[in-house]
């Protein structure tokens, strides 16, 4: 790991310059993030993402309703609404079709929904889902979904926090290599015309 190659540094040395030992705390410092860290941040966001996700399965499986619609008629034209029921039917090709259902409170609505070519037929049924006024919605979140969800939440956290700690160290050796560049530069242009002549010490 690269982030670990400044904590040679810490070897006693007398040429080891002060921006040395610096470097070598980044580095320990950015390791350190990187290992106990960045985990825990991924840990405590899919904790978070998976507690708000739970809330989110539990309002929408309370608010929104299986019912069955009754097709009427297909209609003309591109496709208007979203999946019926959130999920594949089998069927590449669609229909647009106006279809009825009941919704949870009993009232009756009319639409147009997308079907399968199986299933847009006058008299086919299709599994919809609706809210309490009876529109239709997109099939309620599962626990299994959200969960997964909540997995990929904490681990893009914990990979996006332990590049944050890599760039920061990467950013912060970059500083101290320019500022020893340009200590030598200072010191080259103050010995640089007298370097090798009698009696300057060279």
């Amino acid at each position: 790991m690269r982030v670990a190659s400044g904590v040679w540094r810490w070897r006693r040395n007398p040429l080891r310059r002060s921006t040395d030992l610096v470097e070598a705390w980044v580095a320990l410092a950015a390791m350190l993030l990187i290992v106990l860290g960045a985990p825990l941040l991924g840990w405590c966001c899919g904790v978070l993402s998976d507690r708000a996700l739970e809330r989110a399965v539990h309002r929408q499986q309370q608010q929104r309703h299986a019912t069955i619609a009754l097709v009427v008629r297909t209609l003309p034209g591109p496709a208007l609404s979203a999946n019926p029921d959130g999920s594949p039917d089998g069927s590449a090709a669609r229909s647009k079709v106006l279809a009825n259902w009941k919704a949870a409170d009993g009232s009756l609505h009319t639409g147009a929904l997308i079907a399968g070519k199986r299933h847009d037929k006058p008299g086919d049924t299709l599994p919809i889902w609706t809210d309490g006024h009876g529109s239709v919605v997109n099939r309620p979140l599962d626990t299994t979904t959200a969960r997964s969800h909540a997995v990929l939440a904490g681990v893009g956290a914990a990979v996006a926090a332990a590049g944050l700690f890599a760039g920061g160290r990467h950013f912060v050796v970059w500083r101290l290599v320019r500022r020893r560049y340009a200590r030598l530069d200072r010191a080259w242009a103050k010995a640089g015309p007298d370097w090798g002549r009698t009696g300057t010490g060279s």
